[in-house]
């Protein structure tokens, strides 16, 4: 049967078809489609798979280790950011090792179309030893789902499959198997304590899976030779190698690799037969750093270190085609009567009215810095509103506005959403609260995840409760409805926090007006 399908939707249906148990992600573009396919999958709900969001990467990456180590076959996803939230759990995994098969999905994001940066997650997978899976197009994100499980369980080991955005969010045509049953409950027998005199074990016996993992690379379907007499020779990664096609045809003298370690002894018989290589891949420089130090500083390797190709952004059919000297096409600039359209915050979006309220105030503070947020909320930081001073990463803007309060700034304001506060923000709020700090902090609380889509919120109806936990003086955590009919009352309660010389909560409370729209939509259904 052949379905058309998105990358995401590929990958989360080739995970079902092999025997999934469970998914466990926190929403992040360009990977959120995975887990909502996978919820609103009929055999998934039919098998029981476990769907839910969790509140952060870390503690999926925790919860679908644990469910490995159960016996049964889980996925992890994320966007590459949260692999920096769940490093300390992937990372000592590899040494832990696996029991059922074990997948995480990293979608990276070049030319940061939603995101901070572009980091490339193929460094986790080297820095952890573990192998990765980089499909070229959406049949092989299907398809690797099965091998990257089939292999984890080989080498009991978890496995990375990297995707980026072009791929994540493109149709194809995709062939679907008959999916396999779920293995049966079988926790494992062995101790997955590192205590530094079983981790030291650990890590020797995960060195000696190396040579594995390499040949299981070089055997690998994903990553194939294809010939001509060309002297310039082609490493063509992911989906690079669809780039590579469509500028040369079959004129090409390359690799193909889609699975890491670099299958090596393919590599340096193609650079026997030619003159250079040139490596194209989609994300930083990993391969062509690699390849340097293979091939030795004699032989020439080029690509985004060379400046053959851009050393920044997502590559494309175009760039691709010039750097293998082929001729490209006229290249159309937006049209100059086009004005620029930043993105802006919706119209009657309570997030609005919140930031609204705060320029009133604040305004009276020639000195005030407001600290931001990850969240469509971080809008706030262009025109109109111009309120954010900064956004780091998820969490940052408690704790940045604690330690510039521990600095003498005053006032320091920090603006969090209701998703963030739980994936990275509580822990923040503590330090605040041990150390007394002279913050006041914004949970502005849509009732949602809003900048992914509107997936469920971690900590909905409980903030309070948690700012209580956490210590914050029940007085001073004020709920307002952010509403232009409110504004007297939201501005009074923004004034007599900021002068409290203690830890704030305000808490602006109204639900974002898409998922309104849609749960309105859905009463009249």
């Amino acid at each position: 049967m052949k379905k058309l399908l998105l990358g995401d939707e590929a990958i989360a249906l080739g995970a079902i078809n092999a025997g999934l148990s469970g998914v466990y992600a926190y929403p992040g573009t360009p990977s959120t489609e995975i887990t909502e396919f996978i919820q609103n999958d009929p055999l998934a709900r039919e098998r029981g798979v476990h769907s839910r969001w969790c509140t952060n990467e870390k503690t999926a990456m925790e919860a679908a280790l644990g469910m490995s180590y159960a016996g049964k076959r889980a996925l992890v996803c994320m966007k590459h950011v949260g692999m920096n939230v769940c490093a300390d759990a992937f990372v000592n995994s590899a040494i832990t090792g696996v029991k059922g098969g074990l997948v995480v999905l990293a979608a990276d994001d070049p030319s940061m179309h939603s995101s901070q940066n572009e980091q490339d997650s193929r460094f986790y997978a080297k820095f952890a030893l573990v192998p990765c899976f980089e499909p070229s197009n959406q049949q092989e994100a299907y398809d690797m789902m099965t091998s990257a499980f089939e292999l984890s369980e080989k080498l009991q080991e978890p496995v990375v499959l990297r995707v980026v955005t072009r791929l994540a969010h493109s149709r194809a045509g995709v062939e679907v198997t008959e999916p396999v049953a779920e293995k049966p409950l079988s926790p494992s027998t062995d101790a997955w304590v590192l205590l530094p005199g079983i981790a030291r074990k650990k890590y020797v016996a995960l060195l000696e899976k190396q040579d594995a993992m390499k040949q299981a690379a070089e055997e690998s379907r994903y990553n194939r030779v294809e010939k001509s007499a060309s002297k310039l020779g082609i490493l063509a990664c992911g989906i690079a190698y669809n780039y590579v096609k469509e500028a040369v045809g079959g004129e090409s003298n390359l690799v193909k690799i889609s699975q890491y370690p670099l299958p090596e002894k393919k590599i340096k018989a193609l650079a026997a037969e030619c003159d250079a290589l040139m490596v194209i891949e989609d994300g930083q420089p990993v391969v062509e750093e690699t390849v340097k130090g293979l091939l030795g500083a004699g032989y020439p390797v080029k690509g985004r270190l060379t400046g053959d190709l851009p050393r920044t952004g997502e590559l494309t059919p175009d760039s691709v085609a010039k750097a293998l000297g082929k001729e490209v096409g006229a290249v159309y600039a937006p049209a100059k009567n086009m004005a620029p359209r930043p993105p802006q915050l919706c119209q009657g979006c309570g997030h609005r009215d919140v930031y609204t309220a705060l320029n009133q105030v604040l305004a009276e503070y020639p000195d005030h810095r407001v600290f931001g947020d990850i969240g469509c909320y971080t809008l706030g930081a262009l025109p109109p509103f111009k309120s954010l001073s900064s956004c780091v990463d998820m969490g940052a803007s408690i704790t940045m506005a604690k330690g510039a309060a521990d600095a003498g700034l005053f006032p320091a304001v920090a603006v969090i959403g209701d998703s963030t506060f739980t994936h990275s923000g509580m822990t923040g709020l503590l330090d605040a609260v041990n150390d007394k700090a002279n913050i006041t902090v914004v949970i502005s609380d849509n009732l949602t995840t809003g900048m992914t889509g509107g997936q469920d919120s971690a900590g909905t109806n409980k903030f309070e409760a948690i700012c209580l936990g956490l210590g914050v003086e029940p007085e001073h955590v004020r709920v307002v409805v952010p509403l232009p009919k409110n504004m007297p009352e939201i501005t009074q309660v923004i004034k007599e926090e900021i002068e409290y010389k203690g830890v704030s909560v305000i808490i602006p409370r109204r639900e974002c007006i898409q998922t309104f729209a849609r749960h309105a939509r859905a009463k009249k259904q």
